[in-house]
Order: structure tokens, then C-alpha cells, then sequence
């Protein structure tokens, strides 16, 4: 395929860079982008969005909700969200030659390889391509340098946005996933209420319970159980601070501290990207 021709032949070059310390607090910039421009056209290199939309990555450990925010900023900007998590596991529930190696690879907690995410990223890529789509948010790749890297050398990656959260109430939050095996509704039945120690504040998330008619047909997911996820958030830490020095060093990465769930979080994050939501502005005043 064209593009995972090119994606395998890329090399990276970037300018250099490092991130600093906004005025908000839990939200650190990248070098010479201030929070006014972010959400700007023109300070990402475009004057209409029609004619380049944004790319964008999202980065953070399993379970932090980058699938959440970034699906809503899609929606909001009007460009793809391309989750490479939605696309193992729509290879895992086909019967296609990869679904049985897939399998084995996420019941034990591991990370899928860069080939498998590269060959399923390239034919989503081609796909969408092909109907005209313009601009993505990136959900879940690259995880590593050796994927920044390719990536970079095929396309240009204008903002990478590093949610956080604190790793005791990650756990908690993934051990509360629950999906409707009939709609395909993701949920969380977990009601973290979590102390402030070391200088942290504390924090609380409701849950987020499914409607009546899904009550009994949630499921939990094969990987959510409490060793899988911990060895999953292992893994990332370990792999995550190179990736994280590698788009800082561009000064692209924009890392946000989640202060709590939704309500808290999404308009504090809009307004680290300098986007305004009406909807979310009308409901508020509501």
C-alpha cells in the first residue's frame, strides 16, 4: 500500500524546542505557542480550516480518556477521530488473519507491535483518503519514537496534547469499564472519590451509568482486570517519557492534568486550546 510505503521509508526532521509552564494550573505549552494562539488557524500554520484541518495527537495512558476528549474535539472541529484501539479492536471481532494474534496479545496486557499498528493505521489512513476526509486527531499512536518518527517523516503533526491523571485513580477508573454488549455504549460503574496527599488535591468522579435498557447486558472488558491494567500502566510509563521528550523537543507537546472527570476537565481543556463550544456554553447557563 502507498501509504505504508512511505510510512515505512520516512525519516524524521523537526525543529527543536521545549515545553514551559502556563499560568493555568495543570496545563504546560509548548515554547512560543501561547494559550491564545492554540486554537487559532494561523498559529498552526493554515489560514482556513476548510482547506487544511487540524492534526493532532493525543497521547496518555490506558484508561485516561483520550478516546472521551478526543472524540468530542473531533466532533467539534469536524475532523476524524482515529483510535488505534477502535481499529485492533475491530480486527479483533473479524475473522481476519490478524484477529487471533491480536487476541493473545491484549489478554495478556501487552503492548500490540508497531508492524500490526502501522499496517491497521495505513489502510484506515487510505480509506479516509479516499472519501475526502481532511485533518485527524490521533488516538493512541504513535506510542513509541521509532512511530513519531515515521509518522513525521509522511505528515505534519501541528499540536500533541498529553492528558494525565493520577495512576491510583487510573486504576480504579479502568477496573470500572463497563461496555453494553448490544449497543456498544462504553460506561463506568466506578464512584472515585480520591484524598488529596503529597500536595495533590483530591478529586472525584461519578460514574457514568448506562441507561436503564443496557443495566444487564454490560460487560467488562477481557484486559480490565486489576494485574492487566497495572502491568498495561507499567509498560506505558516505561515507553511514554522518550515520546514525550521527543514531541517537547518540538515543541509540540502540550501536557493537561485531568482535575477530575468531564464536567471539571472538558471546558478547562477547551480552554487550554483556546476553543469555544456553544453547546457547552448554553448547557452551562442552563
Amino acid at each position: 500500500m502507498a501509504v505504508l510505503s512511505r510510512l515505512l521509508r520516512a525519516t524524521a526532521s523537526a525543529s527543536r524546542g521545549m515545553t514551559t509552564l502556563a499560568p493555568e494550573a495543570g496545563v504546560r505549552y509548548p515554547t512560543g505557542l501561547a494559550a491564545s494562539k492554540i486554537g487559532s488557524a494561523a498559529a498552526l500554520g493554515r489560514v482556513d480550516p476548510a482547506e487544511r484541518n487540524v492534526q493532532w495527537v493525543f497521547l496518555g495512558c490506558p484508561g485516561v480518556g483520550k478516546g472521551t476528549y478526543a472524540s468530542r474535539l473531533s466532533q467539534l472541529l469536524a475532523v476524524p477521530h482515529i483510535a488505534t484501539g477502535d481499529l485492533v479492536r475491530e480486527e479483533l471481532s473479524s475473522s481476519g488473519p490478524l484477529s487471533e494474534q491480536l487476541a493473545a496479545i491484549v489478554n495478556q496486557g501487552k503492548l500490540v507491535s508497531d508492524e500490526i499498528i502501522i499496517d491497521l493505521l495505513s489502510k484506515r489512513l487510505e480509506n479516509g483518503a479516499a472519501k475526502g476526509e481532511s485533518g485527524f486527531i490521533l488516538d493512541g499512536f504513535p506510542r513509541t519514537i521509532r512511530q513519531a518518527e515515521i509518522l513525521e517523516g509522511v505528515t505534519d503533526i501541528d499540536l500533541v496534547v498529553n492528558l494525565k491523571l493520577r495512576e491510583d485513580v487510573l486504576v480504579e477508573k479502568c477496573l470500572g469499564r463497563r461496555m453494553c454488549s448490544q449497543c456498544g455504549g462504553n460506561f463506568n460503574v466506578a464512584s472515585i472519590s480520591a484524598k488529596g496527599e503529597n500536595g495533590r488535591p483530591g478529586m472525584y468522579m461519578p460514574p457514568l451509568l448506562p441507561p436503564s435498557h443496557c443495566m444487564s447486558k454490560l460487560i467488562t472488558r477481557a484486559d480490565d482486570t486489576e494485574e492487566v491494567v497495572k502491568e498495561r500502566l507499567r509498560i506505558y510509563n516505561d515507553m511514554s517519557k522518550p515520546l514525550e521528550e521527543f514531541y517537547s523537543s518540538r515543541g509540540k507537546l502540550l501536557e493537561f492534568d485531568l482535575p477530575g472527570g468531564i464536567p471539571e476537565s472538558w471546558p478547562k481543556l477547551l480552554e487550554a486550546l483556546n476553543i469555544e463550544d456553544s453547546d457547552n456554553k448554553q448547557s452551562a447557563a442552563a
